[in-house]
């Protein structure tokens, strides 16, 4: 991490522990009351038997917008990590394979709910420490619960559909839920909490936040492969949160690479992945961030009925301290394609325009990638 990363860092920290005055002792009790968004998490330490449990902030009302990762576009990084900061994650330690029992229903109800449901916790010793561990969004205090009181649920009906359906293969359930417009990250929360699927079972959040993308990019690629190709270069770019994105269309039957490059005390550093028509056959060397971005692509290319190649390169800045979790990757790439993009004369120039925004330079973007150099040498010869 740059020093400016870190000088970021320790004013947003430092700030949200100035507005925990406002709560009181909340945040060190051994009880907290609130409206849950609503919000469970699953995690992945001591797998298979994982800490599971809601999250809930230490107020009433209309909470959504803290566990609401598509409407979080246009916010700033310090607003983002406190609405995450202001989660309490309540957890109890439970087997992967136990998706029934009151707890684990209770569970299951409140990610069913179309609004935030009213939750009591108390712990069995007051909360500590919070998350900051860069695959998902941050969240707040952790506390071993005790008892856990929930009220006032309403089911959202294609949730609850898919949930009492188990004949229903957890892909399809997916889609299913992706195409009744039910919101990506709810998906996620559905998955992960055991709700999908003929054999159910319990998914850590960031392993579920990464099987949706690709469960969903994978068929809607499928579906790309039958349109015909787009016809000219385009570039599109989106900024926000300290990171920079330039995507490029170009004349191709699919083919897909991300490559991302960030500075960590002075030092350069790259990762990058790809794919042609018959999809990756390995885990992403840059993981959820792959099918993030992908996804998003290919939601464009979809909606259009139109296949092309895909080169999507993502600078990340030192102002990005603190990672809020890979959604950032997907809404950003989703604001990229709705701006208008540039159109180039042929790749290189294509190459040279995504770039030119950008602290890295073409050579540098092109030394760590695949297509880039194939395709450009191609564009080249098309000269001779």
């Amino acid at each position: 991490m740059s020093a400016k990363s870190q000088e970021i860092r320790k004013s947003i920290l430092a700030k949200w522990n100035e507005n925990l005055s406002k709560y009181g002792n909340l945040f060190s009790s051994d009880s907290i009351s609130g409206s849950s968004p609503p919000s469970v998490f699953v995690g992945s330490y001591n797998y298979p038997k994982v800490f599971v449990g809601p999250m809930v902030p230490p107020i009433h009302g209309d909470t959504n917008l803290l566990d609401n990762p598509e409407n979080w576009t246009g916010k700033s990084l310090e607003e983002i990590v406190n609405f995450r900061l202001n989660l309490v994650r309540g957890i109890q330690k439970i087997s992967i394979n136990t998706t029934e029992g009151k707890y684990i229903e209770n569970l299951q109800e409140m990610t069913m709910s179309s609004k935030p449901i009213d939750s009591d916790l108390e712990f069995q010793k007051p909360t500590s420490n919070i998350s900051l561990d860069g695959e998902s969004a941050p969240f707040g205090p952790i506390g071993e619960i005790k008892s856990a009181k929930f009220s006032g649920s309403t089911s959202t009906k294609p949730i609850e559909k898919i949930f009492y359906d188990k004949d229903l293969k957890t892909k399809d359930a997916v889609l299913n839920l992706y195409n009744s417009g039910i919101e990506i990250s709810r998906i996620q929360k559905c998955f992960s909490i055991g709700m999908l699927g003929q054999e159910r079972k319990l998914v850590p959040t960031k392993w579920s936040i990464t099987a949706t993308d690709d469960i969903i990019s994978k068929s809607l690629t499928e579906e790309i492969l039958e349109f015909s190709l787009i016809d000219s270069y385009k570039v599109f770019s989106f900024e926000h949160l300290g990171n920079l994105f330039s995507v490029l269309l170009f004349p191709h039957r699919w083919i897909y690479e991300m490559i991302e490059a960030w500075y960590s005390n002075g030092i350069l550093g790259f990762g990058s992945d790809h794919e042609d028509a018959r999809g990756i056959d390995h885990p992403p060397a840059i993981a959820g961030a792959y099918f993030a971005a992908k996804l998003a692509v290919a939601e464009y290319l979809f909606k259009n009925k139109i296949q092309s190649g895909v080169m999507i390169l993502r600078e990340i800045r030192p102002e990005y301290a603190i990672p809020v979790g890979v959604w950032q990757i997907r809404e950003g790439i989703r604001q990229a394609m709705k701006a208008k993009p540039i159109i180039a004369d042929n790749f290189d120039h294509a190459l040279n325009l995504a770039s030119k925004s950008m602290s890295i330079s073409k050579a540098e973007w092109l030394s760590y990638g695949k297509i880039g150099n194939l395709l450009r040498q191609k564009t080249i010869s098309d000269f001779f």
